[in-house]
């Protein structure tokens, strides 16, 4: 080979393998085979999530499993905490980017912060449930003159059930609400007494439901209160996903791959009620998976946003903000509370 020749393919070797090189990059410029310069799409930054044990997670659970297997669109940290106080620091302090809360939290958390997060989408509508092993019972108005037991004096199970109660025309004194300081404890109440009426969450009544077969479902809230709302009403919201605005501005695409990730987590979730109940367990989230497999068609996993968002949040809020305004961090939040693209 004469030297011209071999310096030929030598350049052209360099040439290929700068190309390559370029190619590899998650940021900076190529150039096309036309000699024309693009810019790559820059490397998406980590999206740390954050999320309470529970219903809300649940509906993440595909997410998290497409993240272990190096599939998800995004790049993501998921950390799982008991309580929202455990996760409201971390929000705060920046050490989450996205966070799932319960929904007054969420409003308590956007005055505390001075507008500094927005509501993205709501991942939970109502878990709320009366139990009774009292089949008899199939409207508001059979709850006239029963003694009904629920935990959380002065907070959303309450003011749900008082609620809906009064909007059925049904006055506080013609019921008595009996307060226990746990979920169990109404548990084990409604187990030793056939005819008594309990307000349960999600899982803790399919839990019940399971140990006693007597004990089922009369009441769904979520359908009483769609009722009371009608059409076009808010809705009962048990679960939010927010965002940090400097993180929402900073990286839009992110959130909105995130959004579209949610979405199809959520739909995997309903559709796929054995494998999503096995997710559930091996990520922590309940112990057994044939609990969460009875219980996931309860939880109302959903992934609702824009406008539908907004209208089903705000009406609800709206309605606990009128028994205690504190409750939702002094009033209903504006317009820039929520992310409506």
């Amino acid at each position: 080979m004469n030297m011209k020749r071999w310096m030929t393919l030598l350049i052209a070797g360099v040439l290929f393998a700068a190309a390559l090189s370029a190619c590899g990059k998650k940021d900076g410029t190529v150039e096309t085979p036309d000699g024309q310069t693009q810019t790559e799409d820059v490397k998406r930054p980590e999206v740390r999530v954050g999320s309470l044990k529970g219903p809300t997670s649940m509906g993440l659970v595909w997410l998290m499993d497409r993240q272990e297997q190096g599939l998800a669109e995004n790049s993501y940290t998921f950390t799982m905490e008991a309580t929202a106080d455990m996760l409201l620091p971390k929000v705060i302090s920046g050490e989450l980017d996205i966070a799932l809360l319960p929904a007054n939290v969420a409003s308590v958390l956007y005055h505390k912060t001075d507008g500094g997060i927005t509501v993205i989408d709501i991942n939970t509508l109502g878990v709320l449930y009366l139990m009774s092993s009292d089949h008899t019972i199939s409207s508001m108005e059979d709850l006239r003159g029963r003694t009904i037991y629920l935990t959380g004096m002065g907070t959303t199970p309450d003011f749900v059930l008082q609620y809906l109660l009064t909007e059925n025309g049904i006055a506080l004194t013609d019921v008595t609400l009996e307060y226990k300081s746990e979920a169990s404890e109404v548990a084990a109440y409604l187990a030793e007494y056939p005819e008594a009426v309990g307000l349960l969450p999600q899982p803790y009544a399919t839990a019940l439901s399971m140990q006693n077969p007597d004990i089922g479902n009369v009441l769904d809230m979520t359908e009483e209160w769609s009722k009371v709302q009608g059409e076009g009403g808010g809705m009962l919201v048990t679960g939010v996903t927010v965002v940090r605005n400097e993180f929402l501005e900073e990286y839009p695409d992110a959130v909105s791959l995130f959004l579209q990730e949610h979405g199809q987590s959520a739909d995997y979730a309903n559709a796929n009620v054995s494998e999503a109940a096995e997710l559930t367990a091996h990520y922590g989230i309940v112990e057994k998976a044939a609990g969460a497999e009875k219980a996931i068609p309860y939880c109302n996993i959903v992934c609702l946003t824009g406008e539908e968002m907004k209208t089903a949040l705000s009406g609800y809020l709206s309605v606990l903000g009128e028994f205690d305004s504190s409750f939702i961090g002094g009033g209903v939040p504006e317009d820039t509370f929520y992310y409506v693209p």
